[in-house]
């Protein structure tokens, strides 16, 4: 198994999980992803005031975390097999990791479900993104 870089990883899964908040928040996608989950602002706020939330917050941000800390990790694993490493290299890596991992088996899922199409666009960016972002972080962070 190649060396890891784990400061890197550590500030990649860091950036994955703040991109997070940024993408579900009303700066970006909180509002279409709000109403294509089949909920309204109301409903949202009602729930986020419930004990049973306030509970589950804490667990489900520090889960959040971890899973952006191993995007982090297997994305820099992946990534040094894939020399001369270069930010054009690591969103290239990032970028294929998302279409063959991340996208296709969303995807699937998603028509299953019977969840729309846009959802799984807003959800899906998100993995690009954080993909893309990791990817480079991890090429150019030796």
């Amino acid at each position: 198994m190649p060396q890891v870089n784990y400061l890197a990883v550590l500030v990649s899964g860091v950036v994955i999980f703040i991109l997070g908040g940024l993408w579900y928040s009303p700066v970006l996608f909180a509002k279409p992803w709000t109403r294509l989950m089949g909920k309204n602002e109301e409903e949202m706020k009602t729930y986020m005031a419930t004990p049973e939330a306030k509970r589950a917050m804490p667990i489900m941000y520090g889960l959040a975390l971890v899973s952006g800390l191993v995007i982090a990790w297997v994305m820099a694993i992946v990534v040094k097999h894939f020399p001369p490493l270069s930010a054009l290299r690591g969103a290239e890596v990032g970028a294929l990791c998302w279409l063959g991992f991340a996208a296709t088996t969303s995807y699937a899922t998603s028509l299953f479900s019977m969840q729309p199409k846009a959802l799984w666009l807003i959800n899906s960016g998100y993995n690009l993104v954080s993909f893309v972002i990791a990817g480079i972080i991890l090429a150019v962070w030796r």
